[in-house]
């Protein structure tokens, strides 16, 4: 798969096509909103159904990432877990698949809105954010620079919505990892009064950068 490579604040980061962020020098692979248990929080709240290996199919996703770069580190920007019911009604399948992924590495569960507390007995560490230089690692943005997840930004490309990266200035919106998290459209007001300018890295089976606003060339890849 073909990344896109660029400088943020001083740390060489890659857009992987598959959604996760990877910082090769600190061997950390960074992803978003998994949202695990979604299909069971749906069935109990009374809700659309979904396909039940949805939670199999993003760690699926995730293994692959991890099988090709060999992380050290992962981290969860925030809402790994739809909610905390469902942290502790995972199937035995991906309780089992979460604890082949996290062996041997340095986990991070940092905390969402869904989630705000790192379930017990998943294994890893749980924090509020992470910082790497003058960048902070947060579930919602905040006060730059920083890296964040939560709103599962999506581009039009092609006649198709693809789940995309937001680069700012000052802020790095990753798209929503899990499988069926759905997404809210980079023009969005919400989203465009947050990052006006900057670049849409839309994900696929390789990268495509967008500009977003009139500076969106303004970043340069390496």
């Amino acid at each position: 798969m073909t990344g896109y490579l660029f400088d943020f604040y001083g740390l060489s980061l890659e857009a992987r096509p598959s959604g996760a962020l990877w910082l090769a020098a600190a061997r950390c692979l960074v992803v978003a909103d998994l949202h695990l248990g979604k299909s069971e929080r749906l069935a109990r709240r009374g809700g659309p159904l979904l396909p039940p290996y949805e939670g199999l199919a993003t760690l699926s996703r995730l293994e692959a990432e991890v099988q090709a770069l060999s992380p050290e580190m992962v981290v969860s920007l925030g809402d790994g877990f739809d909610d905390m019911a469902a942290s502790e009604a995972l199937d035995p399948q991906v309780l089992a698949k979460l604890g082949k992924l996290g062996h041997g590495r340095d986990w991070i569960w940092i905390g969402g809105n869904h989630d705000p507390q790192a379930p017990q007995g998943l294994g890893g560490r749980s924090l509020e954010e992470l910082h790497f230089g003058p960048v902070t690692l947060r579930h919602e943005l905040g006060q730059g620079p920083d890296i964040s997840g939560h709103f599962h930004p999506v581009v039009r490309l092609a006649g198709e919505r693809r789940r995309a990266f937001i680069l700012g200035r000052d802020h790095l919106l990753l798209p929503a990892f899990g499988a069926y998290t759905g997404g809210l459209l980079h023009d969005d007001p919400a989203l465009h009064r947050l990052v006006p300018q900057g670049l849409a890295i839309a994900c696929g089976t390789r990268a495509i950068v967008l500009p977003l606003g009139v500076a969106g060339a303004g970043r340069r890849r390496r």
